[in-house]
């Protein structure tokens, strides 16, 4: 019986910090890359899985599944996945940050505001630091519009991806395909 009035205690307090999350829509928001082979043939490719949160005190942290990659050619999204991203071993590319809170708290409905927000991302077992230039509308009282404002490049030497881009280069029999990748990102967020 003291568990269950415990638990309708502490109800309210689980309901009110679910009210301050914000979550990724992922059916709404996407990332995508533009892959560059033989110098200057440029494709763009994007996942179509990704799941994020974001809380009134700041944290962030949002995850994209590897696995869902799409590049328009079946044979290629499913070596991007073994050779390249190597998903049976790392499965998810990982962002986490923490972002001053006034940056959305204080943003009126239908505004918008651009800033720097550094971060740390989990590549293929490799962590680094990246700044993400985005900007931030708030469309509603609980939807938030987070977008980059320029691409970030994503160097394959800095989460050990080239042997992954040499393994894609030789069975495609390509000359080159470029190890500097740019990414960019549009996240709807609702709460």
């Amino acid at each position: 019986m003291k568990s269950i009035v415990t638990g309708l205690l502490l109800l309210p307090l689980s309901l009110m910090a679910s009210a301050d999350t914000w979550n990724v829509d992922s059916d709404n928001s996407n990332v995508n890359f533009i892959s560059i082979k033989k110098g200057d043939i440029a494709e763009v490719h994007h996942f179509k899985s990704m799941a994020g949160t974001y809380d009134d005190n700041g944290q962030f942290s949002f995850s994209v599944s590897l696995a869902s990659v799409v590049t328009n050619v079946d044979i290629r999204d499913e070596r991007m996945g073994s050779l390249l991203f190597e998903v049976d071993k790392y499965p998810k590319l990982t962002l986490s940050a923490k972002v001053d809170p006034s940056l959305v708290k204080d943003l009126a409905v239908g505004s918008v505001k651009v800033a720097t927000i550094d971060g740390e991302v989990d590549l293929h077992g490799q962590k680094q630091k990246m700044a993400f230039n985005v900007s931030i509308a708030k469309l509603s009282d609980s939807h938030l519009l987070v977008s980059s404002v320029m691409p970030v490049i994503v160097n394959a030497d800095s989460f050990g991806l080239t042997a992954g881009v040499e393994k894609l280069r030789e069975i495609a029999g390509l000359s080159a395909i470029s190890k500097a990748v740019p990414v960019s990102f549009t996240l709807n967020l609702s709460k």
